[in-house]
């Protein structure tokens, strides 16, 4: 296969790795957004600001001819992959709108201003692709570094699944198909959101019985969320609902995580996004997702407490209080 990723950040680089080092010998070009990024790639044979220390082998080409070009110089190309954060999303999409092959992408979130999901943003700007979404639990570090991972390639589209399952389903990555688009996607927007609250409930030392308690209600919220945009309750339980909430609300190398910490610690919000050097998806999605569930009547009360302490409403002593202070009910109600 013909394999092009358009973003040459940590996810597009540790993709571009998995591609190039499938036993199938697949062609794989990586699209910087800069020619000095891409000189940089070239040079360094590693993408130093990304993922420092993971080689980049030769059988990766680097490009950073514009997309337009990209574009109509690669009609051979039998998968094209975004890297792109999810504000880059709808550009992206609306220069690929007449692209043949299968186009997926790795971003997880709603869109600001809009609160659409990905699948929903290609649905007005580019609607004759067939395309989908690759997600699920991993670190791009990890995916990188060649480490056991699993993830699940979602789409409406058979072709679309297909591709990403011969593209990157090898010894070190497992690619599992699932048709429910909504749900893979719904899992991967909310999740980011509890990881920050999970990363304040450590922050404030509030134990491990508070962490367990914090995950599972996160994930009846996800769930009520999905259901109600229509996703299969099934999905919830699978790798991009239960598995990358458990990595991105306790692993040690997830952003959003590390923003609650910062801010259980009483750095400001800006003091953390700041020190992280990467993009946290769950800061800017966090509003968008509360306001989807509220148009939709869904209750997501961690959710709420996230973006009160988020937009400073609440101190982070304040949210937890608020979360414990709610009125019991049944479990399941």
């Amino acid at each position: 296969m013909h394999i092009a990723l358009i973003g040459a950040g940590a996810w597009g680089t540790a993709m571009a790795l998995a591609a190039a080092c499938h036993p199938c010998g697949h062609t794989v070009t990586l699209h910087a957004r800069d020619a000095a990024q891409a000189d940089a790639l070239r040079t360094d044979k590693q993408n130093a600001r990304y993922l420092p220390g993971v080689d980049l082998p030769d059988a990766i080409e680097i490009s950073s001819a514009p997309l337009t070009s990209l574009l109509s110089s690669s009609p051979e190309c039998d998968l094209w992959v975004i890297a792109t954060p999810m504000a880059g999303l709808r550009a992206t999409l609306t220069a690929m709108a007449d692209v043949k092959a299968p186009v997926a992408w790795l971003c997880k979130g709603l869109e600001s201003g809009t609160g659409l999901m990905p699948h929903e943003v290609q649905a007005q700007v580019a609607p004759h692709l067939k395309a989908g979404a690759l997600s699920g639990p991993s670190f791009a570090l990890e995916v990188a570094r060649q480490q056991p991972t699993a993830l699940v390639a979602a789409s409406a589209h058979a072709p679309v699944r297909d591709a990403l399952v011969q593209a990157f389903h090898g010894p070190a990555l497992r690619v599992y198909a699932n048709s429910d688009i909504v749900g893979v996607e719904v899992g991967g927007a909310v999740k980011n959101v509890l990881a920050i609250a999970t990363g304040l409930c450590d922050g404030l030392h509030l134990g491990l019985n508070a962490r367990a308690a914090l995950i599972t209600r996160g994930l009846a919220e996800m769930t009520r969320l999905g259901l109600a945009l229509g996703a299969h309750s099934d999905t919830f339980m699978g790798l991009s609902g239960l598995g990358d909430l458990v990595l991105t609300a306790t692993g040690e190398l997830s952003r959003n995580r590390k923003v609650g910490l910062l801010l259980a610690q009483g750095q400001s919000l800006d003091q953390a996004v700041r020190s992280l050097g990467h993009v946290a998806e769950g800061v800017y999605s966090a509003r968008t997702v509360l306001q989807r569930a509220r148009a939709l009547g869904v209750d997501m009360p961690i959710t709420e407490a996230v973006v009160a302490l988020l937009d400073a409403s609440w101190s982070p002593r304040e949210a937890v209080a608020a979360l414990m202070g709610r009125n019991p009910k049944g479990e399941f109600a």
